[in-house]
């Protein structure tokens, strides 16, 4: 007979396995277009536009997995770090990148 402990043991959960909403915000009051780019979709850097707010900030959600994920905005063309994220980390796609941590 299956008790609710073997029931939960074949089901195995893990926090690497779940996505976990993550907002992203550029100030960029000058920008006529920012994208987010990183590991999380290989770097391309049109598949994750931003959305303009008031003030010159940009805005985007995007659900991301447990783990440290590397991160760049690219304003107007340039790739540029995040002043506000967790850490700064190179790659070898770029000399620097931001570094976001996800739990």
């Amino acid at each position: 007979m299956d008790t609710v402990l073997d029931t939960l043991s074949a089901t195995h959960y893990s926090a690497k396995e779940m996505v976990k909403p993550i907002s992203f915000y550029c100030a960029a009051p000058e920008g006529k277009a920012v994208f987010l780019m990183g590991d999380f979709n290989d770097w391309n850097p049109r598949s994750h536009p931003m959305q303009r707010r008031e003030g010159g900030w940009w805005f985007l959600q995007v659900p991301l997995s447990h783990g440290h994920r590397q991160y760049l905005f690219l304003v107007d063309g340039a790739p540029t770090l995040d002043p506000h994220a967790t850490g700064v980390a190179g790659n070898s796609r770029y000399a620097r990148v931001s570094v976001t941590a996800v739990s």
